[in-house]
């Protein structure tokens, strides 16, 4: 073990990153253009190649999506302005065990081991809290004083805008690859949970000991990711297990499909597991856009993607309880290891067969 390095941060050796790892060339490049075209564009092939991907990736990166390129560039901007803050100045603003959902944090612990990173979460549309969440979670944002870094908020909540433009464009585009109403998903997201976030993984002394975000799914429905082209993010193949490297293309956005696609369409699209690796020499940047439902959703197979021969392979549940517990199980270790995944919901197979 070296000295330079705690062991929160040791992955086992059977999650470490082995290196070099091989490049994911063939990560499906969808150009979602035709969908701002009036009158729109070819939409049949637009949502076969989104079909096709969801399926067989559960990831994809989207192009022509007509983001400005200055809307991401003053986002990013803010970011390394934010961490470059004083470290009392960034305490003012640190996530806590009542508002595990907001703010600054650099010891969050996926899979109940330390990322080697630091983050600043904010709600795009703070959710009211609804039920017994209400004594579980604050969904208050924590924003640094105007004085210390002008235009901070005013670049993020530019930049969250235009995500969740995209991602009502990504949904409609889901619904029509279901055979569904094209705004059949919108309902989900009134009082949305939504969260989006900037990630700061410093260099690593170790990178072959730990990670920048440790192995996971996302549990929500889609995940809008901007990565700088430093590079890092891994997904794990499905049919060997393999994990890949997926390069940074410029101009583009990652989409990864969610836990709660997977679970809507009963399997039909899945989500991909994923991790950061990290490198002993550059700072890397990502900025994440996790779109999430209302906190009262109440998340099960939809009912045109069940049938007879097909029947749901997963129990409802409460998103708003599901949240709260996920929230809270990264803010520290736990001696007894919470479950926070998605999975935990699925069906035994006795349990599908009418």
């Amino acid at each position: 073990m070296s000295a330079d390095m705690e062991d929160a941060f040791v992955q086992a050796p059977e999650h470490r990153p082995k290196m070099p790892l091989i490049q994911a060339t063939d990560v499906p490049v969808i150009d979602i253009s035709p969908m701002r075209m009036l009158p729109p564009g070819n939409m049949d092939a637009l949502v076969s190649e989104l079909s096709v991907a969801s399926r067989e990736w559960g990831i994809f990166m989207v192009v022509g999506h007509g983001i400005p390129e200055g809307t991401v560039t003053r986002a990013l901007e803010a970011g390394h302005a934010f961490f470059a803050l004083p470290a009392e100045k960034k305490a003012v603003m640190r996530r806590t065990e009542a508002a595990p959902a907001v703010g600054y944090f650099d010891e969050e612990h996926l899979q109940n081991i330390r990322d080697w990173k630091e983050v600043f979460d904010f709600f795009p549309h703070e959710p009211p809290p609804v039920g017994e969440v209400e004594d579980n979670l604050v969904f208050k944002n924590k924003w640094p004083e105007e004085d210390d870094l002008p235009g901070f908020r005013d670049a993020l909540e530019e930049y969250a805008n235009s995500m969740e433009e995209l991602a009502f464009m990504l949904l409609e585009l889901i619904a029509r690859s279901l055979n569904l109403r094209p705004d059949q998903l919108h309902g989900f997201f009134g009082d949305q949970t939504t969260i989006m976030r900037i990630n700061r993984y410093p260099p690593c002394p170790r990178p072959d000991l730990a990670l920048g975000n440790g192995r996971h799914k996302d549990s929500g429905a889609l995940t809008i990711l901007y990565q700088d082209d430093v590079g890092g993010l891994d997904i794990r193949r499905r049919f060997d297990g393999e994990w890949l490297r997926v390069k940074p293309v410029h101009g583009s956005f990652v989409v990864n499909i969610g836990d709660l696609i997977q679970v809507w369409t009963n399997d039909k699209y899945e989500s991909v597991e994923h991790r950061v690796s990290l490198n002993s020499e550059k700072v890397r940047f990502s900025i994440p856009y996790f779109l999430n439902p209302s906190i009262n959703t109440i998340i099960e197979p939809l009912q045109e993607m069940v049938s007879t021969e097909d029947p749901p392979k997963y129990n409802s549940y409460n998103w708003g309880e599901f949240f709260s517990t996920r929230r809270k199980a990264g803010f520290k270790k736990h001696v007894v290891q919470i479950n926070t995944e998605t999975a935990q919901f699925r069906k035994q197979s006795t349990d599908c067969v009418e």
